[in-house]
């Protein structure tokens, strides 16, 4: 499928913005969201009982939530602050997919308060989550899900992920077994089988791949200890482009061939439901940073210095990452000038491009740095005393909304003590 790199507002949008809303900030496309969703739903249509449990940790903000929970999507949390999360905006339920690791008990005990689904990350928490469930009066879940990690790698993998066996996630396939019998011992009833085995993949295969190793496991599993199917969780890993020259996966596709392995393995009674927990792929090409230029600087190199930084947007210092930039009201200009775009930071990878051409720039050029609705925001930090930014909503109507409000110093100050 094409990728254009087109920004959500435009150069007279972003002054207008900055009118109310000083730079650097997110915004994110609310009929953009909409229309994906729905593309993602309608794509898996054909599995009864298919849900898509969009990945919190990607960009946890209420308007996000509950614009996608409307169209029917769940949420995947993996924090007590997620469930909280949840919570206050009424999602409740199997409407909530908790997948953790290294869980404390109080989070364990809330997520059954909920009512929330619950994938197990290690044998051991078997027991751990029948104490935690007695201890707070809780009757142990019908269905509890399981973690597996087969310790193999994809041809498709890429680095961030890495190797399974350098994965810290999951449970090996005996332990599978292991812990379906344990917690039949405690009354489970059914069962759902998670993996999460490699991040960011581009093409159509990554799923159908996927899928064939946890069907044909849940059958073998099955014959192994009688367990019954609530479903299989494919979770996240289905990439998006962050490069122009990079085609977007086809959601369409990818379920098409999810179901060939469907109908290949359950050929009998059972008929688990498939469930997803995408982050990237939902929400990373709604959302734009905003920034504006404000230094040059030329020495070995010619720096465009903006008010953004990695604490804003910390992808390209942590992992190298690319991200395109789009000068606003120059996008027919030719790229001729060759600049690295960073940050304020005192660390010398506060950088969002290096070597990258974009057109001759000026101070005061608003720059519109794109893909970055999912893990943009979310992973940012206030190093250097730097304060996060608002968060704004591109409405169907054109109209915009204030869905964070951009961190005060006295925010900054508020748990430190001075005394």
């Amino acid at each position: 499928m094409s990728n254009e790199k087109k920004p959500i507002i435009t150069k007279e949008q972003a002054e207008e913005i900055k009118k109310t809303y000083p730079t650097p900030f997110h915004i994110y496309d609310e009929k953009g969201i909409e229309d994906n969703a729905r593309e993602m739903i309608e794509a898996f249509s054909w599995c009864k009982g298919f849900k898509e449990h969009f990945a919190v940790k990607a960009t946890p903000n209420p308007a996000i939530m509950k614009i996608l929970h409307k169209l029917g999507c769940g949420m995947d949390c993996s924090s007590l602050a997620e469930l909280m999360m949840c919570e206050k905006c009424g999602i409740l339920g199997d409407d909530i997919m908790f997948t953790a690791n290294e869980t404390p008990a109080e989070e364990y005990e809330y997520a059954l308060k909920l009512g929330a689904c619950i994938t197990l990350d290690d044998l051991t928490h078997v027991d751990f989550l029948a104490d935690v469930a007695k201890k707070g009066g809780y009757a142990m879940p019908e269905v509890v899900s399981m973690r597996y990690n087969n310790g193999v790698d994809f041809a498709i993998n890429n680095c961030i992920m890495g190797s399974p066996q350098d994965a810290k996630y999951g449970m090996t396939r005996s332990q599978l077994t292991q812990a379906i019998k344990k917690l039949q011992g405690y009354g489970v009833k059914k069962f759902g089988l998670h993996a999460f085995l490699a991040s960011n993949n581009l093409g159509n295969d990554y799923y159908p791949t996927l899928a064939g190793i946890l069907f044909d496991t849940a059958r073998e599993l099955t014959e192994e200890t009688g367990a019954d199917w609530a479903f299989v969780n494919l979770s996240g890993g289905v990439g998006i482009p962050y490069r122009p020259d990079e085609d977007k996966p086809d959601i369409k596709i990818i379920a098409s061939k999810v179901k060939s392995e469907y109908d290949r393995v359950f050929t009998g009674e059972m008929k688990p439901s498939i469930r997803t927990e995408l982050g990237r792929y939902m929400l990373a090409p709604y959302g734009n940073l905003i920034t504006t230029v404000l230094h040059f600087k030329h020495i070995y190199k010619e720096y465009v210095g903006v008010d953004a930084c990695a604490a804003n947007l910390m992808r390209p210092a942590m992992y190298g990452s690319y991200h395109h930039i789009t000068a606003l009201g120059k996008e027919q200009e030719p790229c001729v000038n060759k600049y690295d775009v960073v940050g304020g930071l005192c660390e010398n990878n506060d950088k969002f491009a290096i070597d990258r051409m974009l057109p001759a720039l000026e101070k005061g050029d608003v720059l519109a740095i794109h893909d970055t609705g999912a893990h943009g925001f979310a992973m940012g930090y206030n190093y250097n005393g730097r304060l996060r930014s608002a968060e704004l909503l591109l409405q169907k109507d054109g109209s915009i909304k204030l869905i964070r409000r951009a961190e005060t110093v006295d925010d900054y100050f508020a748990t430190m003590i001075f005394e």
